[in-house]
């Protein structure tokens, strides 16, 4: 009897965690350059699905230029540095911003995250898994490029939102990080969005000509997520230091903003392409930093 008491327990311990495992979903937002307005999409974005009932928490992981909690205007006292120094642990370092959104600074965390021991890594796989289940949504904010750093966190979250704009740099860039992501042979999902369109026209000419690029010469298709308008509230509410979503709710990036997002929720990628739990992520992020 109390064998089988124990074998149910373990089943519905086992059935606990299978639905952890799917609560938390993981992106990694990045670009083929700076100055393309990346953390502030990010930053609004999360914003959007926190609106939206969602329990986000963005990891800023912009190596160097670590700045979502100036955005906020929201002073961060601890950052990944301290609980890589295991000064503090993964619930210390989150911090409270707009509407309940939790996020976790930069510093110079990620710099030294290359650098740790196999024990260390352990550590720290440790403390991050145990966000498992405590949100929705952990959004990865990372660097602009292509830099080390930044392709590893691309290449374990799976799911990654790419952000340009209609200049033609920028394009450019964006498929040198798509295309040097396919080239690893790594199954990663990208979706696109054209940040600072003049209007829809704009925004989709420049979606089209990037899809029909990548489609042409990797045979991959980049679905459009959406596009954010080009708005100078954006820029009023970085001087001010609060999110655009909310010091200016009915402006047109807001509005455009709030119909990507909810492109994003009606159109999920399929459960097999998400990498969605964090242990999944932990795992392939560790084997990437030993590597």
């Amino acid at each position: 009897m109390n064998d089988q008491a124990q074998e149910l327990r373990n089943l519905i311990k086992h059935q606990s965690v299978l639905k952890d495992e799917k609560s938390t979903r993981i992106l990694t937002v990045t670009s083929g350059k700076g100055g393309v307005g990346k953390s502030n999409f990010t930053l609004n974005f999360a914003l959007g699905l926190q609106q939206k009932g969602y329990k986000v928490l963005v990891f800023d992981a912009d190596i160097g230029l670590a700045n979502i909690d100036v955005l906020m205007g929201v002073t961060s006292k601890y950052n990944l540095y301290h609980l890589l120094k295991r000064e503090k642990t993964v619930w210390d370092i989150i911090h409270t911003g707009p509407l309940g959104l939790q996020f976790i600074a930069g510093g110079s965390g990620f710099n030294d995250l290359i650098r740790l021991t196999e024990e260390e890594l352990d550590y720290f796989a440790d403390q991050v898994s145990q966000l498992n289940g405590h949100v929705d949504f952990i959004i990865f904010d990372t660097g602009a490029g292509l830099s080390k750093e930044t392709l590893k966190f691309i290449l374990a979250a799976q799911e990654t939102i790419v952000v340009t704009t209609p200049e033609p740099t920028s394009i450019t860039d964006a498929y040198a990080i798509i295309k040097m992501v396919h080239s690893m042979d790594y199954e990663v999902s990208f979706r696109l969005v054209v940040n600072r369109v003049l209007d829809w026209k704009e925004g989709r000419q420049t979606a089209d000509k990037l899809s029909m690029v990548a489609k042409q010469f990797m045979n991959i298709d980049i679905p459009t997520l959406g596009y954010v308008m080009d708005d100078s509230h954006v820029s009023k509410a970085v001087r001010k230091q609060v999110p655009f979503s909310i010091a200016f709710p009915d402006c047109p990036a807001a509005k455009s903003l709030s119909e990507l997002t909810n492109n994003f929720l009606t159109n999920q990628m399929p459960a097999d392409n998400q990498g969605a739990a964090v242990k999944g992520f932990l795992n392939r992020m560790i084997r990437l930093l030993k590597q």
